[in-house]
């Protein structure tokens, strides 16, 4: 009797041991998915720095608005002050700045910014399109880029700029060859201006 009872006893205690150690196994592993779900959810979402093209490109977000590298003059009182002209590593040279209306009177005249290629105007609307880039040395002029529909690599949307306001505007370019490191900026009724390349 007191063998049966002392087995019955090992065995309780056994399945005891047994079960408090899938419990801890059990709540480990859910602990640690919990953690990774967690890294997983936090890494997944975007920067707080960064910034989407179609209006407001990465690079016009990281631009310093405080920069001033040039400033073209155009119709109707309207500046561009250029921030930055950086050369990505992809192959492209990102023009980024604020567009601002120096006058007391909204502006609408938005669409003379676009270039003049029926493709590009269907598919970009108010759109900064017409910017160009050209490298005297090389002897080429460089056009703001599109996508496979047709819409331009610059801002959209704009559909006037109201009195003293500015409104971010970006264009991306092909790069020149690496040796060009100062360009004209060309944009349709603002001045020619020289600007500098980094990176």
């Amino acid at each position: 009797m007191s063998i049966r009872r002392t087995m019955k006893g090992r065995r309780g205690a056994a399945a005891a041991a047994i079960a408090a150690a899938l419990a801890l196994t059990v709540a480990g592993c859910g602990s640690g998915d919990g953690d990774a779900k967690a890294k997983e959810s936090a890494s997944s979402k975007p920067s707080s720095t960064s910034s989407t093209p179609q209006g407001d490109t990465a690079a016009g977000g990281e631009a310093d608005p405080n920069a001033k590298l040039a400033v073209a003059k155009g119709a109707g009182g309207m500046e561009y002050t250029i921030n930055s002209v950086v050369r990505d590593k992809g192959g492209f040279v990102t023009v980024t700045g604020q567009m601002k209306n120096t006058t007391d009177k909204a502006f609408y005249e938005v669409p003379s910014w676009r270039g003049n290629e029926q493709e590009i105007i269907s598919g970009s609307g108010n759109a900064v399109s017409g910017g160009t880039l050209v490298d005297s040395q090389g002897k080429k002029r460089y056009y703001v880029l599109r996508d496979t529909d047709g819409r331009c690599l610059c801002t959209m949307g704009i559909q006037s700029v109201g009195a003293g306001e500015s409104v971010p505007v970006f264009m991306q370019f092909p790069a020149p060859p690496a040796e060009t490191t100062v360009v004209d900026f060309m944009l349709p009724t603002f001045a020619t201006t020289s600007i500098k390349i980094s990176g």
